[in-house]
């Protein structure tokens, strides 16, 4: 049975399967993109991961294979509990556990004979923008960062959208239901899904739902192994984010950042205050980037979107100049 893809394959590009285990022993699943050209050593190389719900066959495969036609060596991965990767029970996240899932796939890079170990960077996409930071943030490996279309995933659990229930009190309640599902859970043995992107669309729903459902429900974006498409996370998987804190040190990102959001995103007042948080007062701002798509909305940095929006010269630049030896 032929592997679905939701883009094709440059002509200058090989694909093909790898696994690594990460730090929690869990295996994780990955496409590694090499450019036809590749030398037979001292590449740059790319980790790529996201959205948040997606899989390695969606956006990230997309991007991983939009950069090795540029040059790079790149790996798309399945985070743990999710796509082909291991980890049990399934659908479930941490931002520890996959804050850990990008610094395994640099130690698999790291340790790949064809690539320098001194040139390597990560991509993260949608929530997995927010992962990406927290790893550039602990992982001095990482020489350049691109967070793209990025949510804070800890910020959107414990505020709520546009920050709405930023309150003790909404906390509380939000505590309450999670810890009652979480019982029932442990009574029937099995986990409840939160559902994924809602279908069919009700009529009120918001411009950013629309986007989503034309991405992850058509044929466009719809992939049968990722959440978003289907059933979604766990209900409980929000737990641990809730209480995270997941940019907190990532004004003390010494390495190269580039922050990339669309101007019509619903999300954007992530990657603004993500840009703001690290150079603000920071010794380190001098190599962080802030790049605002005009007229893009959030899924548009997916895929492109109609009007091919993502700009790949830009990013490839950016490795480019920043994946040159170390700090």
């Amino acid at each position: 049975m032929k592997e679905h893809y939701t883009f094709e394959l440059p002509p200058n590009v090989e694909r093909s399967k790898v696994r690594f285990k990460n730090h929690f022993g869990i295996e994780l699943a990955g496409d590694l993109y090499l450019p036809k050209s590749a030398a037979k050593s001292g590449n740059p190389a790319i980790a790529v991961a996201g959205p948040f719900g997606a899989v390695k066959e969606q956006a990230s495969g997309l991007y991983a294979a939009n950069m090795a036609s540029r040059g790079f060596i790149a790996l798309a991965f399945d985070p743990s509990f999710t796509g082909e990767s291991g980890g049990e029970p399934r659908y479930m996240n941490s931002p520890d556990i996959n804050t850990e899932d990008f610094m395994a796939a640099v130690d698999f890079l790291c340790a790949s004979e064809n690539i320098d170990s001194e040139k390597i960077g990560i991509i993260g996409i949608c929530g997995w923008g927010g992962m990406a930071l927290n790893a550039a943030a602990i992982d001095t490996r990482v020489k350049a960062t691109l967070a793209s279309t990025m949510y804070d995933m800890s910020r959107v659990t414990a505020n709520g959208y546009f920050d709405s229930g930023n309150s003790e009190e909404a906390r509380y309640e939000t505590r309450k239901a999670l810890m009652a599902q979480r019982l029932e859970d442990y009574k029937s043995g099995s986990y409840k899904l939160g559902g994924g992107v809602v279908d069919p669309l009700p009529d009120d729903a918001p411009q950013f739902v629309k986007d989503y459902h034309d991405y992850y429900k058509t044929p466009r974006g719809y992939h049968e192994r990722s959440l978003n498409s289907n059933g979604g996370w766990n209900i409980t998987a929000a737990t641990s984010l809730l209480n995270a804190k997941l940019l907190a040190y990532s004004n003390e990102i010494r390495s190269a950042v580039l922050v990339m959001h669309g101007e019509k995103a619903h999300s954007r007042y992530f990657g603004e205050d993500a840009f703001k948080n690290m150079t603000q007062g920071s010794k380190y701002a001098g190599n962080k980037e802030l790049l605002i798509v005009p007229n893009a909305s959030h899924c548009d940095l997916y895929d492109g979107g109609k009007e091919n929006f993502i700009p790949w010269k830009k990013i490839a630049s950016f490795f480019s100049e920043n994946l040159r030896g170390s700090l």
